[in-house]
């Protein structure tokens, strides 16, 4: 519905749906409850993803900016700052060439485009270091990154620890320097895509959380949502995973 107010969104429902939820909650007790079930949501998330990447074996792995605030307010804001180990700092985004105070959201899809693991960090944490994790949760597969994650020694640690090919384009000054294929650059855009359209549709940048518990808590619950989309449109409705913006007919 791309409304992004909790408050005008239960506003127009007590006025608009009343009928239909009979016995809403109060709003701050519905957050409340959200938080609690935050690993049960993300159960939820894994159990339909899995239905998607049953028989895949290549995956996509990027990052974005999540930013907490503007550089030029960081060191006066006080959200997410209850401890230092979950709190937000400063980190550098190549892609948009910017500098931004928050955090980084890691994300690995199937080349069709449904999040089968995602991460949040530190702005400042490097897109390599997220390359650890993954040896237990995706083996013997081909991973596609971008530039971020160049680095022979990461390449042959992934491929003898656990049979995982990492592909990366190489930087034009690298010994036998060879052009990505485009049919890795291609699938590669429908990562792009879906961090598109989780700014857009699901405006996951515009984040009101005033706690590190409630911001990982709406992240998760933006991209359960897509998931859920995803499945109903392809499993219920048969057609395209990708077809967010139009109602269930």
């Amino acid at each position: 519905m791309s409304i992004d107010s909790e408050n005008l969104l239960f506003k127009k429902i007590i006025s608009c749906h009343k009928d239909d939820f009979p016995m809403l909650i109060d709003r701050s007790q519905y957050n409340h409850r959200k938080k609690q079930l935050f690993h049960f949501i993300d159960m939820i998330r894994k159990e339909m993803a899995e239905k998607f990447v049953e028989f895949e074996n290549y995956f996509i792995i990027d990052s974005m900016p999540l930013e907490i605030c503007k550089i030029s307010r960081e060191k006066r804001v006080k959200i997410c700052k209850e401890a230092y180990a979950i709190s937000p700092d400063k980190g550098f985004c190549a892609s948009q060439k910017m500098y931004f105070y928050g955090y980084k959201l890691h994300g690995i899809t199937s080349l069709n485009g449904v999040f089968y693991s995602i991460d949040l960090t530190k702005a400042s944490v490097h897109d390599n270091e997220i390359l650890g994790d993954v040896k237990s949760q995706l083996p013997d597969v081909v991973l596609l990154g971008d530039k971020g994650y160049v680095g022979k020694e990461i390449q042959l640690d992934l491929f003898h620890s656990a049979s995982i090919k990492l592909h990366t384009p190489m930087r034009s000054n690298q010994k036998e320097y060879k052009p990505y294929p485009y049919i890795f650059r291609k699938c590669r855009k429908r990562l792009e895509t879906l961090f598109s359209q989780l700014c857009d549709q699901f405006m996951i940048r515009r984040n009101y959380a005033k706690t590190f518990e409630g911001f990982r808590t709406r992240i998760l619950s933006k991209i359960t949502s897509l998931t859920v989309v995803q499945y109903i449109n392809y499993f219920l409705l048969n057609r395209s995973i990708g077809n967010l913006k139009h109602a269930f007919i």
